[in-house]
């Protein structure tokens, strides 16, 4: 299984911006992305493929942002290809538990 994070991306991101500040955007992304995923599951429920597009689009973004590039291209095919299935969402979700947890250890400097 191929790394969660792009640990490149993420140096370049602390270099540029600080190690303090991208830790405060890693706080920021773990408390918003829930939410993200959150709306995905009641677009879905409700059938709202501009609301479905909009949280995806948000999540794959804000993924980018950290070299999480698998969470990003999961979020991806979810934004292009319409309302997809509870499955596609529940793999969106564990993607991102999985992305949350290398971003943790990055932050914190496991």
């Amino acid at each position: 299984m191929d790394r969660p994070i792009d640990a490149d991306v993420y140096r370049e991101l602390q270099a540029t911006a600080g190690a303090e500040f991208v830790a405060e955007l890693v706080d920021t992304f773990f408390q918003e992305a829930p939410g993200m995923l959150a709306a995905l599951r009641a677009a879905r429920s409700a059938g709202d493929a501009d609301v479905y597009r909009r949280a995806a689009h948000s999540l794959k973004s804000n993924s980018l942002t950290f070299g999480a590039t698998a969470l990003a291209a999961a979020a991806r095919a979810q934004e292009l290809g319409g309302i997809g299935s509870a499955a596609d969402v529940d793999a969106l979700d564990a993607e991102y538990a999985r992305a949350a947890a290398a971003l943790k250890e990055l932050r914190d400097g496991a």
